[in-house]
């Protein structure tokens, strides 16, 4: 089986599952959601994510991947428009205000929504803010591993 590569594309040949996460501004926690999907599910998932306005990627979001080990390389705010006309067994919008903006993909898998707190609204000194970037990375890792062993229980079933 072929391999996805840097920026989440799968090779030929390969079934991998495609999943699009789905923000706002495409700044934190979509963007943090396909990076951990990335890293947790490998060759047997193709990640991205959008915005539904799209903005610029967070440095307190690219600070706590980083912390946590995770690659950071390409990951860039990009809108939803990039993605119409594209196929996708799940998407998954992370912020409420992008479950009712998000647009309906052609021949669209399953629509998820979980529901994270903005980390870009966090007050307080910088320390306390970056704490709220980790606290919601954790929030979403836990989200991606109960999502990653349904889809495995899923695929040992079927």
């Amino acid at each position: 089986m072929s391999g996805v590569d840097a920026v989440g594309r799968a090779g030929p040949g390969t079934a991998a599952t495609s999943v699009l996460f789905v923000c706002t501004h495409n700044s934190a926690r979509s963007i943090m959601a396909e990076a951990l999907l990335r890293a947790r599910g490998g060759d047997d998932y193709e990640v991205f994510s959008a915005g539904t306005h799209a903005g610029a990627v967070r440095p307190q979001t690219l600070q706590v991947l980083e912390e946590a080990g995770l690659p950071t390389d390409g990951l860039r705010s990009k809108s939803v428009r990039e993605f119409m006309g594209r196929r996708f067994d799940f998407v998954i919008t992370v912020c409420d205000r992008a479950r009712g903006e998000c647009p309906v993909f052609p021949g669209e898998g399953q629509r998820d929504h979980w529901g994270f707190d903005d980390p870009s609204e966090a007050e307080g000194s910088e320390e306390e803010q970056f704490e709220v970037y980790r606290q919601v990375l954790r929030l979403i890792e836990a989200r991606i591993d109960r999502f990653l062993r349904v889809q495995r229980r899923r695929h040992a079933v079927g």
